[in-house]
C-alpha cells in the first residue's frame, strides 16, 4: 500500500493513502492489521481521505511503515457497516466532498466563472424559496433564498458561495444527528441478526437472512436469539420473552405454539416454521412505531416547529430595517445570516428522540414523543391494584370450602376453570393445585371468561361459576347464608376473595393474598414530590381490602368494587375536570381506561391487550421507573426551554453585532450554524446523569427485594 507521512512524532505517526485506495467496509479489517503490531496502542482510519492514525509505544516506527506497505487492499476483507457505522461514512463522505467543491472553488476556478457557476449553485436554494412562496410560507427556505440572492446581486459571490456551503454543512449534520438519534433508539431494541440455520430436506443450511421467506423452517438452538415470528414445528425449548413482555421467566414452547422474534431460546432446539418475516415482525412493528413517531409528535415539537415559522419574518424585517436605516448592505447581510428558527426546528425533535433512547436503558418503552410530554405535565397517576401496586404473583393463602365440599376438591375445580385464563391470580390458584399435587382433568365444557366478572362453564352437567362477589352474587344471583356473609366480611379485611360456585350454591371461597410491592409506598411519596398530588387507586376488590391497601401506601381516594367501564367513567370523570391523567394497570379490565387515559403505562407482566393499548411499557417490574420516567420526562423540558434560552440570547448577540458593523456576513452565518449545530449535540446528552448515583441505588434496593420476594 503506498502512502505518505504527514505527522511524525514520538508515539504518534499520521499517514495518508489517498481517497478511494481502500473501502468502507475495508477499514476494520486494516484497522485489525495495523493494531496487531506489537507495540501499536490504537489505530484510526478513515476511507474518505485514506488517512490513518496510529499511536505506539517504543522505537517501531520503521515496523509499522513496513507492515503498512506489505499491506494490499485489493484483498483487504470486506466486513457489512452497521447501521451507526453506514451512517457515520455516509456523514464523512459528504462532507468532505462539500468542502472539497468549496475549496476547487475559491483557489482553482477563474475569477470570470466564480460568478456564472456561483448562480448556478443558487438555483436550488432559490426554488426551494420560491416554491415555499407559492405555498403561502415564509420560512427558511425563503430566507436563505433571500440572503443568497442578496449576495449575489450586491456583487459578492464569494460571500454567497461561503453561505451556500455553510447551509450545505448545516443540512448535513442536520440529517446526521436526526440519523444517528434515532438509530441509537432502534439499536437498543433490534435483533442484529444476519444468518439463520435454515432446514430443507433434512439438511441444515447457514443463509442470509435477507432470503427466509414465509413458510421455510429454521433451526434456533440454545443461546441463541429467534429472528422471525413463527409456529414452532418440532422440538420444546425454554424461551425467554423479557424483550417483548418484560417477563424473565422463560416460557416452555414446543410443537404448534407461537414464538416471536426477539426472544431467546435458553434451554433446547426448535424448528420453527416461519409465518411473518422480520421485517415485519412484532418487535421490528414496535421499532417502526417509534422510529416514525412523526405522527406522534408532542405538542413542544409542533409549537417549536410553528413558533420558528413565525420568526423568519422577523428576521426578514429586522434586515430590511438594517438596511433602510444604515444603507449599509454588509450589516443588512449579517442580520440576514442569522436565524433563530433553524436551531429551534431541530433541537427540539432531537431532544425528544434523545430522550425515548435513554428511556430505554431503564427498561420503558415509549411508543411517541407526545407521551413524554403528557407523563411530564401531568397531575394525576391511577393505579390498579392488583400486579401493578401487589406484586405480579400473588399466591392463595386458605381455601373455605361449603357443603359436601372439601378444599382439595374446591381448589381442583377452581384450577380447572383458571387454567385457561392466565391472569396473575388465576395462576395463583392453578400453581396451589400444582403444589399440592391435585391433578385437575378437564370435567367441564367449554369456557366463557367474562371480563372483570369471572368464568362460566358447565360441570358434569351442573353450571360452574368462579369469580368475583358481583359476578357470583349480583349478575348470577347465588343466595348465602347469613352465617356464610358475615365469614366474607371478615376475610375481606385481609385477602382478595374468589367465589366458586356450582349448581346455584356457593361450594368455596378461595382467599387470595395479594402482597403489596416494598417500594411501593415509597414510589407514590416520591411521586407526589414530583407534582403528581392526586394519586388514585381503582379496583375490582371490595371496600374494606381497597382501605386497607391505600392506608398502608398513603394513598388518599380509591374506588372499589369497579367495573371496567368503571373504570373508563372514573378516567373521563377526572379528564374533564382539567386534570391530565396517567392510568397505570396490568389487565385485561384495564384496557379501556389505558386506552382513555392521557397517557397509559402498561406493567411489566401486563396482559397483550395492555401492553398493545398502553403508550408507555415498563420492561421492569420495579415501579421506581415511574419515579424515573417522571424525572426523564421533566429534564426533557427544562432542557428544551434551556435550548430556546440559549438559541434566543445568541442569535440575537449575533443580530447587534451585525448592526453594529462587527461581523461580516460569513462570519455570521459561520457562527450561527456552528451554535446550531452545539444546540444539537447537546440535545443529545443524557438527561438523567446527575441523578445516575440515586437510580443505582434505587436498582440495588430493588434486586434486594426482588430476592427476598422469592
Amino acid at each position: 500500500m503506498n502512502f505518505k507521512i504527514v505527522y511524525d512524532s514520538p508515539s504518534r505517526l499520521r499517514l495518508r493513502c489517498g481517497g478511494g485506495v481502500f473501502q468502507p467496509e475495508q477499514e476494520a479489517a486494516l484497522t485489525s492489521a495495523l493494531t496487531d503490531i506489537d507495540g501499536v496502542c490504537s489505530v484510526s482510519v478513515s476511507s474518505v481521505n485514506g488517512g490513518i492514525l496510529l499511536y505506539y509505544n517504543g522505537d517501531i516506527k520503521d515496523k509499522i511503515l513496513k507492515a503498512a506497505s506489505e499491506i494490499n487492499p485489493a484483498v483487504l476483507t470486506k466486513q457489512p457497516l452497521s447501521s451507526a457505522a453506514l451512517i457515520n461514512a455516509e456523514f464523512k463522505r459528504d462532507f468532505f466532498n462539500i468542502i472539497k467543491k468549496r475549496l476547487i472553488m475559491k483557489f482553482f476556478v477563474p475569477s470570470f466563472l466564480s460568478l456564472p457557476l456561483t448562480v448556478i449553485r443558487a438555483v436550488p436554494f432559490v426554488k426551494e424559496g420560491l416554491k415555499s412562496l407559492s405555498e403561502g410560507k415564509v420560512n427558511v427556505s425563503v430566507l436563505d433564498a433571500v440572503s443568497i440572492s442578496a449576495s449575489i446581486l450586491s456583487g459578492s459571490p464569494s460571500t454567497a458561495s461561503s453561505v451556500m456551503t455553510l447551509l450545505n454543512i448545516s443540512s448535513l449534520l442536520e440529517s446526521y444527528t436526526r440519523k444517528k438519534a434515532k438509530n441509537a433508539l432502534s439499536d437498543s431494541l433490534s435483533l442484529n441478526i444476519d444468518k439463520v440455520w435454515r432446514i430443507t430436506d433434512d439438511t441444515e443450511e447457514l443463509v442470509p437472512l435477507a432470503k427466509i421467506n414465509c413458510g421455510d423452517v429454521i433451526r434456533v438452538r440454545q443461546g441463541s436469539m429467534i429472528a422471525v415470528d413463527g409456529t414452532v414445528k418440532s422440538g420444546s425449548a425454554e424461551v425467554n420473552e423479557a424483550s417483548l413482555t418484560g417477563e424473565s421467566i422463560p416460557r416452555e414452547k414446543s410443537s404448534g405454539m407461537t414464538v416471536y422474534a426477539g426472544t431467546v431460546v435458553e434451554q433446547g432446539e426448535i424448528d420453527i416454521t416461519v409465518s411473518v418475516l422480520a421485517d415485519n415482525s412484532r418487535i421490528s412493528n414496535i421499532i417502526d412505531l417509534i422510529e416514525n413517531s412523526e405522527e406522534l409528535k408532542s405538542g413542544v415539537q409542533t409549537k417549536a416547529e410553528s413558533f420558528a415559522d413565525r420568526l423568519v419574518p422577523f428576521s426578514l424585517i429586522t434586515s430590511a430595517a438594517a438596511y433602510l436605516l444604515t444603507g449599509n448592505l454588509t450589516k443588512a447581510l449579517s442580520v440576514l445570516m442569522v436565524d433563530y428558527s433553524c436551531a429551534i426546528k431541530l433541537s427540539t425533535p432531537i431532544c425528544v428522540i434523545s430522550a425515548m433512547k435513554e428511556a430505554t436503558a431503564y427498561d420503558i418503552m415509549i411508543k411517541g414523543g407526545r407521551f413524554l410530554e403528557n407523563y411530564a405535565f401531568a397531575d394525576t397517576v391511577m393505579f390498579d391494584k392488583t400486579g401493578t401496586l401487589t406484586v405480579s404473583c400473588p399466591h392463595l393463602a386458605k381455601v373455605i370450602p361449603f357443603g359436601e365440599y372439601t378444599s382439595d376438591r374446591v381448589l381442583t375445580i377452581a384450577a380447572c376453570l383458571e387454567e385457561h385464563f392466565p391472569h396473575s391470580v388465576a395462576k395463583s390458584i392453578v400453581k396451589a393445585a400444582e403444589g399440592k399435587g391435585l391433578e385437575h382433568r378437564e370435567e367441564h365444557n367449554e369456557v366463557k371468561y367474562i371480563v372483570a366478572h369471572g368464568i362460566a362453564s358447565d360441570l358434569n352437567g351442573e353450571r360452574a361459576l368462579i369469580g368475583s362477589a358481583h359476578f357470583i352474587f349480583d349478575d348470577e344471583k347465588i343466595s348465602i347464608s347469613d352465617e356464610q356473609r358475615a365469614l366474607i366480611e371478615d376475610l375481606s379485611e385481609k385477602y382478595s376473595l374468589v367465589y366458586l360456585a356450582v349448581g346455584g350454591a356457593l361450594c368455596g371461597i378461595l382467599c387470595i393474598e395479594d402482597p403489596i410491592r416494598k417500594n411501593a409506598a415509597a414510589v407514590i411519596a416520591k411521586l407526589k414530590k414530583l407534582g403528581m398530588n392526586d394519586i388514585v387507586m381503582i379496583t375490582g376488590d371490595g371496600e374494606s381490602t381497597a382501605a386497607n391497601v391505600c392506608r398502608e401506601l398513603g394513598i388518599e381516594k380509591h374506588f372499589a368494587k369497579v367495573l371496567p367501564e368503571d373504570k373508563l367513567n372514573i378516567v373521563n370523570d377526572i379528564k374533564s375536570k382539567n386534570h391530565k391523567v396517567i392510568m397505570v394497570g396490568d389487565g385485561i379490565n384495564d384496557s379501556p381506561a389505558l386506552a382513555a387515559a392521557d397517557v397509559s403505562v402498561a406493567m411489566k407482566d401486563a396482559s397483550d391487550i395492555a401492553r398493545e393499548v398502553a403508550d408507555i411499557t415498563l420492561l421492569s417490574s420495579n415501579l421506581d421507573r415511574l419515579v424515573i420516567l417522571r424525572r426523564l420526562s421533566e429534564n426533557l423540558f427544562d432542557r428544551i426551554h434551556s435550548n430556546y434560552r440559549f438559541i434566543s440570547t445568541f442569535n440575537s448577540a449575533l443580530i447587534l453585532l451585525g448592526l453594529g458593523g462587527m461581523i461580516t456576513p460569513v462570519a455570521s452565518a459561520l457562527l450561527h450554524n456552528v451554535s446550531t449545530m452545539g444546540i444539537c449535540l447537546r440535545s443529545m446528552r443524557p438527561l438523567l446523569s446527575d441523578e445516575i448515583d440515586e437510580i443505582k441505588e434505587l436498582d440495588e434496593t430493588n434486586l434486594i427485594e426482588s430476592k427476598s420476594n422469592k
